[in-house]
């Protein structure tokens, strides 16, 4: 089984001094982890489940829309955390509904305990479910929950 992994902006990326924003922006809300470390790890449990991940990061919206239609034919699932995306992009949101593929929302803080604007998502209604507040564990669970459907 092949599963794609997107993440959205201030995941990761490049910032002027060559660090990733995943692991300093809020780390109180987000952990310490780098989206690199979270993806190691990640990489290494998929192995352990026969799933083969492909990793993508983006802070662009037509990048993350691109590469979840490239998933069409390419992958069995994804696991999407879009970051703010999640809360107003009708354009991933018909990018998800387009490929036809089981999708699960991840978000790593509890989006319902935080800013009231965080706690719609124009997403859900497309994805197979959705997995909030466990820290980087979602990406294992939202895994897991793909692989076995």
């Amino acid at each position: 089984m092949k599963i794609f992994v997107i993440n959205g902006p201030n995941r990761s990326g490049k910032t002027t001094l060559m660090k990733t924003m995943l692991g300093l922006r809020e780390p109180e809300i987000y952990g310490a982890d780098t989206l690199e470390s979270i993806n190691a790890e990640l990489a290494g449990y998929c192995r352990t489940v026969g799933v083969q991940p492909e990793f993508f990061q983006s802070n662009s919206e037509g990048e993350l829309i691109d590469f979840i239609h490239s998933a069409r034919g390419n992958a069995d699932g994804i696991v999407l955390n879009a970051g703010a995306y999640t809360h107003y992009s009708i354009a991933i949101r018909d990018a998800i509904a387009a490929v036809e593929l089981p999708c699960v929302e991840v978000h790593l803080s509890n989006v319902h305990k935080r800013e009231e604007f965080r706690h719609k998502s124009v997403l859900s209604a497309v994805c197979t479910g959705v997995i909030c507040g466990f820290g980087k564990h979602v990406y294992r669970l939202a895994i897991d929950a793909l692989n076995s459907i």
